[in-house]
């Protein structure tokens, strides 16, 4: 059973910074992709950042440069550094592990809250 915690949400200013973490059940390079999504209220799950087995990044074109996905392999977590918040980044953030076998699995956390406030 794969498990996915995510930490680091929280209430912040814009223009402040948020780290988020996702730690894993399992190891994280047996995964072929890792993500983070957002929901905002009333909206659709978006995907703001990724990171291949191969280390390769994506991003979402509404946080390119000011968030940046990164992860500890020894420590089986994944982190979305969060910089210069918007009001508009408020949302559940929530992390993904992807596995291209067979079959496609997608896990899911739980989610964290981010309230960026004005």
């Amino acid at each position: 059973q794969v498990r996915l915690v995510e930490s680091g949400g929280g209430l912040v200013q814009a223009g402040g910074s948020l780290r988020l973490s996702c730690a894993a059940s399992g190891t994280i390079l047996s995964f072929n992709n890792m993500g983070w999504y957002r929901q905002a209220p009333g909206k659709e799950r978006e995907l703001v950042a990724s990171i291949t087995r191969g280390g390769s990044t994506n991003y979402a074109d509404s946080i390119a440069g000011r968030f940046a996905i990164f992860r500890d392999n020894a420590k089986n977590t994944v982190y979305l550094q969060m910089n210069s918040l918007k009001p508009e980044d408020t949302a559940v953030y929530y992390c993904n592990a992807k596995d291209f076998g067979s079959v496609v699995m997608n896990y899911w956390g739980k989610g964290t809250l981010v309230t960026v406030s004005s």
